[in-house]
């Protein structure tokens, strides 16, 4: 509701004074003394008005305001209204706040409020229990000097103002295992979250165990089934009406083989311990080989395959791991790629670090498939994909090999005008003359 104006009541007011005083001056005959008189009483009913506001304000603690009359009686109202105003938003402000509190102190993932400086504002019970922090004793502390895993000291030297997690176990219990999440906020805050992953990393574990056990054991006997085949193979001369027969068992038992050596190779990527061997790969030379295989996989459907790798170009890696995956990312695109299309390698670097590029002229993908290329066992097309004889795992493997040398893939395809696969390494793991533009061609 609007507050009345005032001041129409005041200007009437004012005339009626004045019509009373030119009254009694018109009556008594002395003006100067009556408007002496008027303007005494007005500063005099000013000051005291002025001290009451100032008393108020100053010593006061109480709601209602002073009593007065007109103007004053006015101005007192509007500011015990202003001053509930003001009482009402802090009141909303605090419950606010506790609420909020509240609601972190009962989250089960452990919460830190840190400063700029990563120094500690407020903790809830969860990051005393998972972080081994005090509160308030910890408060003004900077958290690497309390949680010193060396990995987390690393990690808070990074510095970005975007969203970083880490998994690293427990300072209170090396058994529990924990993911923190670094968020910024506000101006250089920022939110410590930690949640407890133990469970799941206890099942992934259990998980990638059971694939390279199980995978380990079917070694032998598909070995033993390929060799079988083989054997039969070369000696059905007799039998023709055999031979289809034991050509699918020798088919189906290499797949199989090519399954299994591609799940222990997986496994071994994702449970190694993300170091490099720290050799230095030629990957102009590791390319030309990959090419030459590629030429003869495609064989009689007669892709124009070109690289273009500049020399001297080196990657400090694991080379079998290396290999691997560009392999896998080559060999996709002649199975992919119809007869008679191109398939184009690149390995060069610029400012941002080095790059692999496979470029080919397939049958392209759709976008809604490209996030989960590089998931275990998907595929755009199954059928398609089993005809070829692909296991579904050669994208995984490219992920993880990125991934343990800090590289990042990025996949730009459209159907039916081919896809581009890109591999991006770090400048820190290159050993190149950036000036040079030359290429070896093969």
């Amino acid at each position: 509701m609007k507050p009345r104006n005032p001041w129409p009541a005041a200007y009437a007011r004012l005339v009626l004074a004045l019509l009373a005083l030119g009254l009694i001056g018109w009556v008594t005959g002395q003006w100067l003394l009556m408007l002496l008189l008027a303007s005494a009483g007005v500063l005099v009913w000013n000051f005291i008005n002025l001290r009451r506001l100032e008393h108020w304000l100053r010593l006061t603690r109480k709601l209602d305001p002073p009593q007065s009359l007109g103007l004053w009686g006015e101005i007192f109202d509007g500011l015990h209204r202003m001053r509930m105003r003001g009482r009402e938003r802090d009141k909303q402000r605090r419950n606010l706040v506790r609420n909020y509190r509240d609601s972190i102190k009962a989250m089960p993932d452990a919460t830190v409020v840190l400063r700029a400086d990563y120094r500690i504002d407020w903790c809830n019970q969860a990051a005393r229990d998972m972080l081994g922090l005090q509160w308030p004793r910890d408060e003004g502390q900077t958290i690497s000097n309390i949680f010193r895993h060396p990995e987390f000291v690393a990690f808070l030297a990074r510095d970005s103002r975007e969203t970083r997690a880490l998994s690293l176990p427990s300072p209170v219990d090396g058994r529990l295992w924990l993911e923190v999440r670094l968020v910024p906020y506000a101006k250089r805050r920022h939110l410590l979250l930690a949640r407890d992953t133990t469970v799941l990393r206890r099942l992934e574990t259990m998980r990638s165990d059971f694939v390279a056990n199980v995978s380990h054991e079917l070694r032998t006997p598909l070995t033993v089934v390929y060799g079988v085949a083989e054997t039969l193979e070369d000696g059905i001369g007799d039998h023709p009406e055999l031979a289809r027969s034991v050509q699918l068992l020798r088919e189906q038992a290499e797949r199989m083989k090519n399954l299994v050596d591609d799940l222990l190779l997986l496994s071994r990527l994702e449970t190694g311990d993300g170091r490099r061997t720290g050799e230095w790969v030629d990957v102009p030379s590791l390319l030309g080989g990959v090419a030459e295989e590629a030429r003869l996989l495609s064989g009689q459907r007669h892709h124009r395959l070109d690289l273009d790798a500049s020399p001297g170009l080196l990657l400090l890696g694991n080379e079998r791991e290396l290999r691997s995956a560009f392999a896998n990312l080559v060999f996709n695109a002649v199975h992919y790629t119809p007869d008679g299309g191109q398939v184009q390698l690149r390995w060069f670097a610029d400012a941002t670090g080095g790059h692999f590029q496979v470029l080919d002229t397939g049958i392209g993908i759709q976008a809604q498939h490209i996030d989960r290329l590089t998931e275990r066992f998907y595929r755009v097309d199954n059928g398609r994909s089993k005809s070829r004889g692909g296991t579904g795992l050669g994208l995984a493997i490219v992920k993880h090999v990125l991934m343990r040398h800090g590289a990042q893939l990025k996949i730009d395809s459209e159907p039916g005008k081919g896809s581009t696969f890109t591999c991006s390494f770090p400048p820190k793991i290159l050993r190149q003359p950036l000036a040079t533009r030359e290429s070896v061609r093969a």
